[in-house]
């Protein structure tokens, strides 16, 4: 029998203020009868920054990464650690408004999925538009291109026309707030850290559908602070072009993968 309901892993890269946030509201607002483990996976050296936080809370672990091996190698330095029946990858940059993990585990015992994904909203409580089909070649052409010039190819592969207020499968969702099951996360291995940053979600969406499923789950809304660092950095969108390359080698580079399909 696992030891823990719910294991959380966050990776840092000198986000300590964002995390402090997040695992403040995590606590606040996640119920005492939940038994959980959250741990800090950092890929700087800040451990001094997140003492008072693990000397606050005595269900916060601090594990050093040794130096910054990536979002999903930092991931899967769990792997080994967790004895949960479910697991939560969470980014930084997100904040809980209300129990949001209790929602979500009741939603995967009964939807028997292995991972479920939030409603995920910005600041501005807009729905972000981070659920997704299976990207291919052409899909990552437009959305290099003006935003107009392929405006209906993207809100396809956005998933821009699906009925948000019910649940339904997730070819790709953004890995910025998945839970799963523990034991199939570690039967897939984590991440394939082939990938040192970007499209590592693509991929584990991508396999966890072909052995389960991946689940919108409507019924609770958790706030991302979606910075979209790609976008501004030249190193970032370096890193960015090697994971579209590494995807596409992987899975084919024009084959649109397992189509949308509402549940109804």
């Amino acid at each position: 029998m696992a030891s823990a309901d719910l294991s959380i892993g966050i990776v840092s890269y000198h986000n300590s203020k964002d995390i402090s946030r997040l695992v403040e509201s995590i606590e606040h607002y996640t119920s005492p009868q939940l038994k959980k483990r959250i741990y800090i996976v950092d890929n700087a050296d800040d451990q001094a920054l997140f003492e008072p936080l693990t000397a606050r809370y005595d269900d916060v672990e601090y594990v050093h990464a040794g130096g910054n091996i990536g979002f999903g190698a930092g991931h899967n330095l769990l792997l080994n650690k967790i004895d949960s029946k479910y697991h939560a990858i969470v980014n930084p940059d997100v904040l809980l408004t209300e129990d949001s993990f209790s929602i979500l585990l009741k939603f995967l015992d009964e939807h028997n999925c292995a991972m479920a994904v939030p409603k995920l909203v910005g600041e501005d409580g807009n729905r972000l538009s981070v659920y997704r089909q299976h990207p291919t070649l052409i899909d990552m052409m437009a959305r290099m291109s003006p935003a107009d010039l392929f405006k209906e190819r993207n809100a396809k592969h956005e998933l821009a026309h699906a009925d948000y207020t019910k649940p339904f499968n997730v070819p790709f969702a953004q890995g910025s707030f998945l839970v799963c099951e523990t034991g199939m996360l570690k039967k897939l291995k984590g991440f394939d850290e082939r990938f040192f940053m970007y499209l590592e979600d693509a991929d584990l969406c991508r396999r966890v559908n072909q052995v389960s499923s991946v689940m919108y789950c409507p019924d609770t809304t958790v706030i991302h602070k979606w910075e979209k660092g790609s976008h501004k950095s030249l190193k970032l969108f370096s890193i960015h072009m090697s994971s579209w390359f590494k995807y596409f080698s992987k899975w084919g580079w024009f084959a649109p993968g397992k189509s949308y399909k509402e549940q109804r």
